[in-house]
């Protein structure tokens, strides 16, 4: 990074993002060239170097959300009370054919904003609504816009997820390859691409063999939706194995209504996956499957999925993925008449979760989601000063139970720094927020029966 300069972070307590290393009070971190350079006490700031003091503060690796539909930020909690199939109506059948070019940018830029404004340093935005080229090269100019560190997961749009289904229609195969040669020529940038498949439970066998195809031909990563409720229970892995599909570079979302074989096979072929506590408990994708993939082999990560649904920071998902597993966990033991003697999963594991194994997801796990010497400058400030957090005893404890997005006072992104002392750099807020409210005004004049009030219940299009 050109632009970014030597930054040190004194006297904070750093979580390295690994769940078996303790927590190093008093410690600061040097970042140089956009990398991290140094981690221990006493370190000395380098001349013109910009200086935070994290005393009393948590400081850490930034959190890594591995899927998220950032398009449907301007509709936000339209969907808090809605089912999957819902869902799939009203806006993958209803306002998504609505969007304007421009009202993707906003969306995006705003949804992404975000996610960096909460601490989200790198996001993989599942882009499942681009119906022409231009609305795909608002996407990714928003994402480039923010600053943030992002994966750009091709998806399609309603020509794919509004139809039948199982969909006869291929991906989009020219404009993902139009994007691939001239946006995403290098996997090197801060925003790459990767390929956001629909998989054989929303496809036919034939569709989903060349859609993979097309990932192979362009060298790109797959992220698929796999074992989503009713959608999820045609045994969608077996499938992917019989047409030998199955690799090291695939991200399988969701995995509730998967059956253990199945998990176990991603385990077996390096797969990585993602899950959304939030979104899975609402709209009936299944149990989220955080311990079920633990007990199979696969380290989970963590993702917001539907921000027209629940809140976009991590804060609130490692919450309700550690409350859901230690419900079920405890249940079990009590339901064998066992006395619970110690909790299996904890807080530690649940920030890898967010950080080091959602980069291992994405890809980036080399280059991000820790605080490892030679890793790049993705790190974030977490204030322990508030009376939540007030005395700082077990840091993981704080920052999975206690902490929220509005402790977030600094996000530092390849060594630059996008939020000082609790406020984005050179972001216009209050022209941000005019700009989606007319977005969303457009939309919903659009559709006359949709509102975002909370009475608007789509029909249901999937029985």
């Amino acid at each position: 990074m050109t632009d970014s300069r030597d930054i040190l972070i004194t006297g904070g307590t750093v979580l390295t993002g690994i769940a078996t290393d303790p927590a190093l009070a008093d410690t600061d971190v040097l970042i140089r060239d956009g990398r991290i350079a140094e981690i221990g006490r006493g370190l000395e700031a380098p001349g013109g170097a910009e200086v935070i003091d994290a005393a009393g503060s948590v400081v850490m690796p930034g959190f890594v959300d591995t899927h998220r539909h950032t398009w449907q930020a301007i509709v936000r909690n339209i969907a808090s009370d809605w089912s999957l199939d819902e869902y799939m109506a009203g806006l993958h059948v209803g306002l998504s054919k609505h969007f304007r070019p421009e009202d993707t940018y906003t969306s995006n830029y705003l949804g992404s904003l975000e996610a960096l404004d909460s601490g989200i340093t790198t996001l993989v935005d599942w882009s499942h609504n681009l119906r022409t080229a231009d609305h795909a090269d608002a996407a990714v100019k928003a994402l480039e816009d923010t600053g943030m560190r992002a994966v750009f997961a091709h998806g399609g749009g309603a020509a794919q997820w509004g139809g039948i289904m199982p969909s006869p229609v291929e991906h989009p195969r020219d404009d993902a390859t139009r994007l691939r040669t001239e946006h995403f020529a290098s996997n090197d940038g801060l925003v790459t691409m990767a390929l956001a498949l629909r998989g054989p439970q929303f496809t036919t066998r034939e569709v989903n063999r060349a859609d993979f195809a097309l990932a192979a031909d362009l060298d790109l990563r797959v992220t698929v939706h796999v074992g989503d409720g009713h959608f999820g229970k045609m045994r969608p892995i077996l499938m992917l194995q019989e047409d030998g599909l199955l690799s090291d570079t695939i991200t399988y979302v969701h995995c509730t209504t998967l059956s253990d074989e199945e998990l176990r096979i991603i385990a077996a072929t390096g797969g990585s996956a993602s899950v959304a506590p939030d979104v899975e408990a609402q709209m009936g994708h299944g149990y989220p499957a955080t311990g079920r993939l633990l007990a199979a082999g696969v380290r989970p990560s963590f993702s917001i999925d539907v921000c027209s649904s629940n809140g976009g920071d991590m804060f609130g998902t490692m919450r309700t993925a550690i409350g859901l597993q230690r419900a079920a966990d405890n249940e079990a033991l009590v339901a064998a008449g066992t006395v619970i003697e110690r909790i299996g999963l904890h807080c530690a594991d649940v920030i890898q979760f967010a950080t080091l194994d959602g980069a291992n997801a994405a890809g980036l796990g080399g280059v991000t989601g820790s605080l490892e010497v030679g890793k790049a400058g993705d790190v974030i400030v977490v204030s322990g000063n508030s009376l939540a957090m007030s005395p700082l005893n077990n840091p993981f404890g704080g920052i999975v139970y206690n902490a929220h997005p509005g402790l977030v006072t600094d996000v530092i992104v390849d060594g630059v720094v996008r939020k000082r002392a609790g406020a984005l750099v050179g972001v216009d807020v209050k022209k941000l927020r005019d700009e989606a409210s007319n977005s969303r005004d457009y939309i919903l004049s659009q559709m006359p029966e949709a509102s975002v009030d909370g009475a608007w219940h789509p029909g249901v299009v999937h029985a």
